[in-house]
């Protein structure tokens, strides 16, 4: 189960292992349908994914909803922490022992600046890992990727730093694109980026590389 709009590997993850696919789109504010959720869910209804920030919107699930669908979800609730870096204390990590069904999915690819390693991380309960060691492929992350993490992780500041500057400019950015006319509304982000509506997004889309 997915919620659009979100994340569209999910989807393409899903269909390439043919696996079928149910959507309950996100509300007008971008958070979790829950009675929809559990309405559609069933014994089949095997992952729920939630992105946290969401791609695309950037906002962050509320907490509430989030916890009914770990309470009360049939399945396993995956928590895509991709952009939890720039709002960290909004982890779900931390509640790894109350939730036997959650696994919440964090990578290198954002604030660490990492993404052409490719390397993530995945936290859940024992079992889980178990059966994630079972079925994940022979070949392992390659050793120049696992140096480079190493290396990344002996120096967390670093990451800090870069995770600021990056908040600081997506602030910078909203208070200008606030003085353009085109502008309609600056949706409210955690993640790295900003989810803008335009007048005429078109013609925004075709002027904006010029302007690099």
């Amino acid at each position: 189960m997915i919620l659009p709009p979100t994340y569209g590997m999910y989807k393409v993850s899903a269909s390439i292992n043919e696996v079928r696919i149910k959507e309950i789109p996100l509300t007008p504010n971008y958070q979790p349908d829950v009675d929809a959720i559990l309405k559609s869910a069933s014994s089949q209804t095997k992952l729920l994914f939630l992105c946290s920030p969401n791609n695309p919107t950037g906002n962050t699930m509320d907490p509430d909803k989030v916890r009914t669908l770990l309470e009360y979800f049939p399945g396993l609730v995956v928590i895509d922490e991709a952009y939890i870096d720039f709002c960290p204390e909004k982890t779900w990590v931390n509640t790894l022992n109350q939730y036997p069904n959650l696994v919440v999915m964090q990578t290198f690819s954002k604030a660490w600046g990492l993404a052409g390693l490719r390397v993530g991380l995945a936290y859940a309960h024992p079992e889980i890992i178990t059966l994630f060691n079972r079925i994940k492929p022979p070949y392992n992350v390659s050793k120049i990727a696992q140096e480079k993490i190493l290396e990344a992780l002996a120096s967390p500041e670093t990451k800090e730093r870069m995770a600021k500057e990056i908040v600081d400019n997506r602030q910078k950015l909203k208070n200008q694109l606030e003085k353009h006319w085109e502008v309609v509304e600056i949706y409210p982000t955690e993640a790295n980026f900003l989810l803008v509506k335009f007048t005429t997004p078109k013609n925004c889309f075709v002027f904006l590389p010029n302007k690099r």
